[in-house]
């Protein structure tokens, strides 16, 4: 069964996920001059970079839409982030500095709810702005065709007129200027964007070369603590969890989620915590590059990891790192809710994230800098008297080792015997 039309479908309803962005700006020009019905529909996500979110509705009409929509996707996304969170479904990490899948966690909630509203409207033909080379194209594909069997996918991009008429931004902007169209010519930047309340992703353009560093990036949440010239106050911070999920930052409430994530960023972002780039496999197993800022999801990640680990043993902490990796990658190959990933969730959710309760006290430098002060809960199952050197009545005593070491001693000998047999057959490096 194939879904995707190759060619602009004339006076047919076409739903378009529309950012405001220049590229489909031209493109509801460029479809509603070719003879396509456009109804735009923009989700809120809580971008950092969009100040006035019902500018778009008024954009979007002038261009050419029949009708425009904002989508509030702020509470599904986060929602959303903090399962991954819980999970620590994610996959793609440099020196421990982890990418939180925030990109692809928004694509869930935007494709799921534009999909929703559509239906609503009637309309089963769908475009977005995602070219045939990113991630994105599939991801939006799975999630509009999972509520929706019966849509259909146009994609400018995949559209050869399009493409040989629009085939760069140059042209783009051309177009915008010759339909009457006043489109300010942005200041040039090196690379794209793509905010939402949970973090950044830089990439593209000048980003594809390896020697263009993070210092050229002019982020839009984190303080660029690589300059010299910015100072950062030390600050100490308390967070509260409570069955897996974040409740209050410094004593302060924050049950609307919302307001607790912009706490968390307001936060993270004034120490340029959470700032990290990455090499990554994209889903048609090609390398790119991402820098990506996620201040907030990075402060509530360090105070989930610290409690986890004093909670958990070490082979139910095994199994969440190895079960979160594999979500990590279902999650950014746009496979959210197969069945492998409600497994997963389901059993993370249920049975380690549940008592994960407790108080952590950090301090905040500069930048991924910072020291863990403090670390509370009633869940603990670190125990001083059980592994203090210091002379004190313990939990087991020196002759109970003895035993324990004697024990091991089966697992030794096996072990040298497996030795001496791969000796005679050279396998091993000595």
């Amino acid at each position: 069964m194939n879904n995707i039309i190759r060619k602009l479908p004339t006076k047919q309803l076409i739903g378009i996920a529309f950012s405001g962005g220049l590229d489909t700006s031209a493109a509801i020009v460029w479809i509603n001059k070719k003879g396509g019905i456009v109804y735009s529909y923009t989700a809120n996500l809580g971008q950092y970079d969009e100040k006035n979110m019902f500018l778009i509705i008024g954009k979007a009409i002038s261009y050419g839409a029949r009708k425009a929509y904002i989508i509030d996707c702020r509470k599904a996304l986060i929602k959303e982030g903090l399962l991954a969170l819980q999970c620590k479904a994610f996959h793609i990490k440099t020196a421990n500095l982890v990418y939180f899948n925030t990109t692809p966690l928004s694509r869930i909630v935007t494709s799921i709810s534009i999909a929703l509203e559509m239906n609503i409207n009637n309309i089963n033909i769908w475009s977005d702005g995602s070219t045939y080379k990113g991630n994105d194209i599939e991801r939006f594909y799975r999630y509009g065709l999972l509520i929706n069997n019966k849509l259909k996918i146009y994609k400018p991009w995949l559209d050869n007129s399009f493409v040989n008429e629009l085939g760069g931004r140059k042209e783009m902007y051309q177009l915008m200027i010759k339909n009457g169209f006043y489109y300010k010519k942005q200041r040039k930047r090196y690379y794209s964007t793509d905010c939402n309340i949970l973090g950044n992703t830089y990439e593209a353009k000048e980003l594809e070369y390896l020697d263009f560093n993070i210092k050229k990036i002019e982020l839009i949440m984190c303080l660029a603590f690589w300059k010299k010239k910015v100072a950062v106050p030390i600050e100490i911070l308390k967070l509260r969890y409570r069955h897996g999920l974040p409740t209050s930052i410094n004593n302060i409430k924050l049950n609307i989620q919302i307001a607790l994530i912009e706490e968390a960023n307001s936060i993270g972002s004034r120490h340029g915590l959470g700032v990290t780039d990455q090499l990554e496999s994209r889903i048609i197993e090609t390398k790119s590059r991402g820098i990506y800022e996620s201040p907030g999801v990075k402060l509530l990640y360090i105070a989930y990891e610290r409690l986890t680990t004093g909670i958990h043993d070490e082979y139910t902490i095994e199994q969440l790192r190895n079960y979160g990796r594999s979500l990590g990658k279902l999650l950014y190959l746009g496979r959210w809710f197969d069945s492998q990933s409600l497994t997963i969730k389901e059993a993370i959710n249920k049975w380690i994230a549940t008592i994960i309760n407790g108080e952590i006290i950090l301090e905040l430098r500069k930048g991924n800098d910072y020291s863990i002060i403090s670390t509370k809960s009633d869940n603990l199952i670190y125990n001083i008297k059980a592994i203090t050197m210091e002379k004190a009545s313990s939990m087991f005593t020196s002759k109970d080792r003895i035993g324990q070491l004697n024990i091991t001693n089966f697992s030794i000998e096996n072990t040298r015997k497996a030795l001496l047999g791969y000796s005679k057959l050279k396998k091993i490096l000595w």
